[in-house]
């Protein structure tokens, strides 16, 4: 157990000057590829080059991860990350875009038309569609199988950068795969950690009318009340150094700004209800016709209903009546 002293654990004090380089440098790992554009057999298509110093700015920021328990890692080899992205690529877009290894250290993938979510948020020009579309894709990427995670698949930088939208399909694609979650989380912890770096993008730049908004939007539009009762509880910024990377998914937005604008997210997802799932509805039975049943003119009474009832009391003998005729000699 550590104690607080001035604003500071012991744990932080006793870190060695290292980690906080670590830590700096998860900022610049994210730099770890230099991206290009080109033309590819006459189509426009993006270059991904892992950079000399990549896999040693990924391992330092890897062990800042695993220091504060952030349960994602940059994939540091360039074999490695060179499989999971041209094979995730492929899965969610395989069906109209490729992607290929290039050399030792290249990815060349298909331009996907659109843009990022990142230029329309910071133009001003992003809506409540594009934000739909971006929870519809995610919804439909988590529900891939994941051999690597035994399970189904979740992105691990789920930032609004990597996602692209195409306004004359109105649909979002997913790109950029560097980072991956921690093999161990569950599934749904993982599928709520996508959702909370979304919306942690978006929380220090959309306006303070927009925000909330928005982020119901999104949440409505992907829908899954388990994955959202565990991003409920995710809406509390960490302490100690973890705010560093915390920093780096909110755009370095002022804490108390970010505290305000989460906890007000987390009062309306439970007002509204979305972290509960919606009662199943009864679902009605039809009677099916029996096998047995003769077809019915209308108007003729059935064999339950009462004028049938009433006739065939009529025809019946009075308790008077000799049941035969009376014999003679």
């Amino acid at each position: 157990m550590f104690f607080w002293e001035n604003g500071f654990n012991l744990k932080e004090r006793l870190v060695p000057q290292g980690l906080s380089n670590a830590a700096s440098a998860a900022v610049e790992a994210l730099k770890i590829n230099s991206i290009m554009e080109k033309l590819r057999k006459g189509r426009p298509a993006v270059l991904k080059r892992r950079n000399v110093h990549g896999e040693q700015m990924a391992n330092l920021a890897n062990f800042y991860f695993r220091t504060w328990n952030i349960p994602i890692r940059f994939l540091s080899k360039v074999k490695v990350w060179r499989r999971w992205e041209i094979k995730c690529f492929n899965m969610l877009n395989g069906h109209r875009f490729c992607a290929v290894a290039s050399g030792e250290r290249t990815v060349i993938e298909d331009k996907l038309p659109g843009e990022s979510l990142w230029d329309h948020m910071n133009r001003g020009t992003l809506t409540g569609r594009m934000l739909t579309a971006a929870a519809k894709e995610f919804h439909r990427a988590h529900h891939f199988w994941s051999d690597e995670f035994r399970g189904r698949w979740s992105h691990g930088d789920a930032t609004t950068t990597n996602v692209i939208y195409d306004a004359k399909n109105d649909r979002a694609r997913l790109i950029d795969f560097e980072i991956m979650h921690e093999k161990s989380l569950p599934t749904t912890a993982r599928h709520a950690d996508d959702l909370l770096v979304f919306l942690l993008d978006m929380v220090g730049i959309v306006s303070s009318r927009q925000w909330l908004p928005f982020a119901l939007c999104f949440l409505n539009a992907y829908g899954e009340a388990d994955v959202i009762a565990e991003l409920r509880k995710r809406l509390v910024l960490p302490g100690g150094l973890a705010w560093i990377w915390w920093g780096v998914r909110t755009n370095f937005t002022k804490p108390a700004k970010a505290t305000r604008r989460l906890e007000k997210l987390r009062t309306e997802i439970r007002r509204l209800g979305l972290h509960r799932p919606a009662r199943a509805k009864r679902a009605r039975t039809k009677r099916l016709p029996s096998i047995h049943c003769q077809v019915m003119s209308p108007g003729m009474p059935r064999a339950s209903s009462r004028t049938l009832a009433i006739k065939d009391k009529a025809k019946a003998a009075s308790p008077g009546m000799p049941s035969r005729l009376p014999t003679t000699r």
